[in-house]
């Protein structure tokens, strides 16, 4: 099953009503599962692909150096939003090595404004944001393997 195919399927999934999808092709099986958490507003999906899958780390031919990035390990800064990553791969906070950061803590950002690239099967993806408002934690280092919905930035309304 092709990883487009499976990521257009979670966001079908993330935008419905649904709380359980299976399909199957052939040998191939995928079934996702949407839980709500009790605490917290947020969706949970745990994908679970039943094939065998090699599974290899992949780099960009441009690498980011990693104290460009201004990451914050505390999870209880308060926050209005949480960007996070809309797929698995590898997280990279600026264009090139050397380059500034896409947006550091303090930063004011806009809905469509460009936060970050995740690198998933040597395709760059940029990652944009959902809300308008002020950065007040980045929360993952650069070149740091992420998962499908990982924390990655709490956003505070302006």
């Amino acid at each position: 099953m092709e990883f487009e195919k499976i990521e257009k399927l979670v966001r079908l999934m993330s935008s419905s009503n649904l709380t359980e999808f299976e399909l199957e092709e052939g040998e191939e099986k995928i079934k996702l599962k949407k839980e709500k958490e009790s605490s917290n507003l947020q969706t949970n999906f745990e994908p679970q692909v039943q094939q065998n899958i090699e599974v290899c780390e992949l780099k960009a031919s441009e690498t980011v150096d990693s104290s460009t990035c201004n990451t914050t390990k505390r999870q209880d800064i308060p926050a209005d939003f949480v960007i996070t990553a809309p797929l698995v791969g590898t997280f990279y906070c600026a264009e090139a090595e050397g380059a500034e950061p896409f947006v550091s803590v303090g930063d004011v950002i806009k809905k469509g404004q460009v936060v970050g690239i995740i690198e998933a099967m040597k395709l760059m993806n940029e990652i944009e944001s959902e809300y308008e408002g002020e950065v007040v934690a980045v929360l993952v280092e650069n070149e740091q393997v992420v998962e499908y919905g990982q924390p990655l930035f709490r956003i505070a309304k302006r």
